[in-house]
């Protein structure tokens, strides 16, 4: 999977204007801000080429319609885990409303189960509210070779996959707080891919510099210029 700062570009303004469509057709009313976490994670997606997609939602969530914009650009898929089904029918009609109802393949159970399902995922986001997230989170089987797993929702100091991989084989590399707060971005594939590697407890981490891939996308319809970055450690 290569990085394809295009499809991020791409990803990223289309998840801006669909999720300011859902959020008009909510309030009424839309208030411009910076890049948020939304778009940060469609771009993320989509840069790398994600073709296997799953979130595990607790709730109605624009990050839905963010993955699914980012399995659209890439051709993949995306499967939303939702523990319950009175949760569904809304997170249903935005998608719909949103245009990307082929996009998204949702799963209503046990994620401790349904998680069983899926292998080598190449991106997957777990909303960490619950208090069994850490063994959703050891739980994703994940592409071996290169993939992202992003904790969200990390409050009380809950530690995301960055503190319960002791057993994760090949490189590993978290980052914590990459936009707002409550996040963590964990990147899993080949040490040659990463850098430098270094051995602490058991586990082995890959430090690389701190630089990041700054995308700059003009809107040609409103001709908006559009500057957002992605952490360079994929």
């Amino acid at each position: 999977m290569a990085w394809s700062p295009k499809s991020a570009a791409n990803a990223y303004l289309d998840t801006l204007k669909l999720c300011k469509f859902d959020y008009e057709r909510h309030h009424n009313s839309f208030k411009s801000a910076e890049p948020a976490t939304n778009e940060f994670i469609s771009a993320l997606a989509a840069g790398m080429c994600a073709q296997l997609i799953v979130e595990v939602s607790f709730g109605v969530s624009k990050m839905t319609i963010a993955l699914a914009v980012a399995a659209r650009q890439t051709g993949g898929r995306l499967v939303c885990i939702v523990p319950e089904a009175q949760a569904l029918p809304e997170l249903k009609q935005s998608i719909k409303d949103s245009g990307l109802k082929d996009i998204v393949e949702f799963k209503v159970g046990d994620p401790l189960e349904l998680l069983l399902e899926y292998k080598n995922i190449d991106f997957s986001l777990v909303d960490c509210k619950t208090h069994n997230y850490s063994a959703l989170l050891q739980l994703l089987d994940v592409n071996p070779r290169r993939s992202v797993v992003v904790a969200n929702n990390l409050v009380g100091g809950r530690k995301g996959l960055g503190g319960h991989m002791s057993g994760m084989m090949g490189a590993v590399r978290s980052m914590k707080h990459p936009i707002g707060k409550g996040m963590e971005v964990t990147m899993i594939g080949k040490s040659d891919e990463f850098g430098k590697r270094e051995r602490k407890a058991g586990v082995e981490r890959v430090r690389t510099p701190r630089k990041s891939n700054w995308i700059v996308k003009v809107d040609e319809v409103s001709g908006e210029e559009h500057i957002f970055r992605v952490p360079r450690f994929i």
